[in-house]
């Protein structure tokens, strides 16, 4: 059985001005986020064979912050492709990871990982409601399926868990900004 897990890069910061969308950095409230997520990852025994990564600057801090709680180097594959990458985009790079790989984390952006877990996960069920109703920055997803990572097709995973920030820290949960 495969294992993908998609990390949402962790709440950057608007107030930044920066001249490119990909230079974009973490605010504080991303930071305390993707440390949390971290040590939750470390809690539930997750291990990863493999990571795939956006090398946009939020997605960096993103897992820097997220090793910092996890207590791990993950050491990412960086690939532009991940970057605002369509569920399409997505799913072809997953149809091309190491057939080695039993777990994967792929870290990235919205709507593309929205989308994605939209297409693998059959309609119905209330963690698939739940990432329907919105995918929120630092928010994680975990599928399984049967076969290999080229064989997977939509509608054919299940969503484990879908869980958000402020699913572990109300601190951390939507404040109109």
């Amino acid at each position: 059985m495969k294992t993908l897990t998609l990390l949402r890069h962790a709440k950057s910061g608007w107030d930044d001005t920066v001249p490119r969308d990909f230079d974009r950095p973490l605010n504080p409230k991303g930071r305390r986020a993707a440390q949390v997520m971290g040590r939750f990852l470390k809690t539930q025994g997750a291990k990863f064979d493999h990571v795939l990564a956006s090398p946009a600057l939020r997605v960096v801090e993103t897992l820097v912050e997220v090793e910092s709680g996890y207590g791990q180097v993950l050491a990412p594959a960086w690939d532009k492709r991940v970057y605002l990458a369509s569920s399409a985009t997505l799913l072809d790079l997953i149809r091309d990871l190491p057939t080695q790989a039993g777990a994967v984390l792929l870290v990235g952006h919205n709507p593309g990982l929205e989308d994605l877990v939209l297409d693998l996960v059959p309609d119905g069920g209330d963690l698939r409601d739940a990432v329907e109703a919105k995918y929120p920055t630092a928010a994680v997803a975990t599928m399984m399926w049967e076969g290999e990572w080229a064989d997977l097709r939509p509608g054919a995973a299940t969503l484990g868990a879908f869980t958000r920030p402020r699913d572990l820290d109300a601190t951390l949960g939507p404040d109109g900004d």
